[in-house]
């Protein structure tokens, strides 16, 4: 009996996986919202690592986190890096800007894994108001691919993206 119930847990095991082994080797989280502000404001506000982190909303999550500016002010190579017993340690860094259209940054975690992905904003105008999207992507290894078959990552991390929009609504439109 003993045997029988240890070799469906390695046949459960085996299984699991193999399944998470066949999940996707990147990964793609995106939310948008639609905000009444000009791409122009709104660009200012995400190209600056600094007026990024008036509305980022993990820099709000932990009110101890210790913020490290370097670089440019805005653009590419302006960045920051960050350290905190909630949030991890890590850096993002802006490498491409195109004014009004685009911001995009590379984002690397060190702690509490070592993981490297893009974001990217981008805005297009529409009549009085902009549409803004925040797209993450970046590779999956394995422990990654495990990990989401018990976590589903697009709404761990879509939401903190709704709530980090939310908050560039406000920002933007209150000014």
């Amino acid at each position: 009996m003993f045997k029988k119930i240890l070799l469906v847990l390695a046949v459960a095991v085996a299984a699991l996986l193999l399944y998470a082994a066949t999940k996707p080797d990147s990964f793609t989280v995106q939310r948008s919202a639609t905000i009444k502000a000009t791409p122009d404001k709104l660009f200012a506000l995400i190209n600056s690592p600094q007026a990024f982190n008036t509305w980022n909303p993990w820099a709000a999550m932990d009110p101890a986190m210790k913020l490290t500016y370097e670089g440019a002010a805005s653009g590419p190579g302006a960045a920051y890096s960050w350290s905190s017993e909630k949030m991890g340690a890590g850096r993002m860094e802006v490498i491409e800007s195109v004014p009004s259209r685009k911001v995009a940054m590379k984002l690397a975690f060190d702690k509490p894994m070592q993981t490297t992905n893009r974001v990217e904003f981008t805005l297009a105008p529409q009549a009085d108001q902009t549409l803004v999207s925040w797209t993450m992507s970046g590779p999956m290894p394995y422990l990654s691919k495990l990990m989401t078959t018990f976590f589903n990552m697009d709404k761990m991390v879509g939401g903190d993206f709704e709530k980090g929009l939310l908050n560039l609504k406000a920002k933007a439109e209150a000014s």
